[in-house]
């Protein structure tokens, strides 16, 4: 009986600070693994582990060059994540801009019942 390999998904593969600080190093260039264990105090094992569940969720491709594997980003997969953040920062900018409405509005009555007028 085969096991099928489990499928992480983007939100899964980003909970981990580790896997963003590696997703963070894999934007600015193609590293090979060696490379990215080398900003981290963890094992190589420890690295390929974060790699393969960014791999799986399909964040992250690598490819054989020579003896080594090296990884990149794959930026297009992040749209997922893009689309459902988008939904959020609407609703924290509609609040935002009622939160505005309210304090300005607080403040012209403060200004309004003073016996002068004035603040």
């Amino acid at each position: 009986m085969s096991r099928v390999a489990q499928k992480y998904d983007v939100f899964q593969a980003i909970a981990d600070p580790t896997r963003r600080e590696v997703l963070r190093l894999l934007s600015e260039k193609e590293l090979p693994i060696s490379e990215i264990t080398s900003h981290f105090t963890m094992s190589r094992t420890a690295v390929a582990k974060h790699l393969h569940i960014l791999s799986e969720a399909e964040l992250v491709s690598g490819r054989k060059v020579g003896r080594e594997k090296r990884y990149r980003l794959v930026p297009e997969t992040l749209t997922e994540l893009k689309d459902w953040l988008a939904y959020y920062e609407q609703f924290w900018s509609n609040k935002l801009t009622r939160l505005k409405y309210i304090v300005e509005s607080t403040e012209e009555s403060e200004i309004d019942n003073t016996p002068d007028g004035r603040k």
